[in-house]
């Protein structure tokens, strides 16, 4: 998952080096560059010729990148579907194929922590606290943990905004109070306990490789 996750960021990078080119030359940008039904339009812009040979470049690197995020995906998918404990996340609303891999590979023998709030700080989601000798208020999340872990939780959070979602109606509740980001990422929290639950009931065939 780290490696999906950072051929993903190097991807992202590429593609902002040919939005930058399209800026630089005046041309207004939208969508997904990296689609086969932009390249016609991409090849025809009017660029220098430095910057054509960097989008060339980036194009290119796009394409590599994209078949090595599939063959990672492909061997996720066939885990995520074939081990006890990432089929017992994927049962949790919001939870995919990729995230419960994300969750499982950060969290492992959830037993080995007391309390599901434990899952929630390892992931760098519980909130800080600022104290002085007048006032004490809550601060942000502290970040303090797995990236990858965060990322699967706040995506499985973002789920309760759709209509199907058993958390939709507390997720309108709280966005209506606070705003999205934070309504996804206190929905975040509640995806992580139930995750700790879940990983913990699997019990010992959490730690069971997958048979060869």
């Amino acid at each position: 998952m780290r490696l999906r996750q950072a051929l993903a960021a190097e991807r992202s990078a590429w593609l902002q080096r040919v939005h930058a080119q399209l800026f630089h030359h005046g041309v207004p940008v939208g969508g997904e560059l990296a689609a086969p039904a932009r390249r016609g339009w991409l090849h025809a812009c009017e660029l220098s010729p430095a910057a054509a040979a960097v989008m060339q470049t980036a194009l290119a690197t796009v394409d590599f990148l994209d078949g090595q995020l599939a063959a990672l995906d492909h061997e996720l998918w066939s885990f995520a579907r074939a081990h006890p404990a990432t089929r017992a996340l994927a049962r949790l609303y919001g939870v995919g194929d990729l995230t419960a891999v994300a969750i499982y590979a950060a969290v492992g023998d959830a037993r080995r922590f007391s309390s599901a709030r434990k899952v929630v700080r390892l992931a760098g989601l519980d909130i800080t606290v600022h104290e002085s000798d007048r006032k004490r208020q809550p601060g942000r999340i502290s970040r303090q943990g797995p990236p990858m872990l965060r990322w699967a939780a706040y995506e499985a959070g973002l789920a309760a905004g759709r209509t199907s979602s058993p958390d939709h109606a507390d997720y309108l509740a709280l966005r209506e109070r606070l705003e999205h980001k934070t309504a996804c990422l206190t929905i975040s929290r509640r995806v992580l306990r139930r995750a700790y639950h879940a990983l913990v009931a699997v019990g010992d065939a959490t730690l069971e490789p997958l048979p060869s």
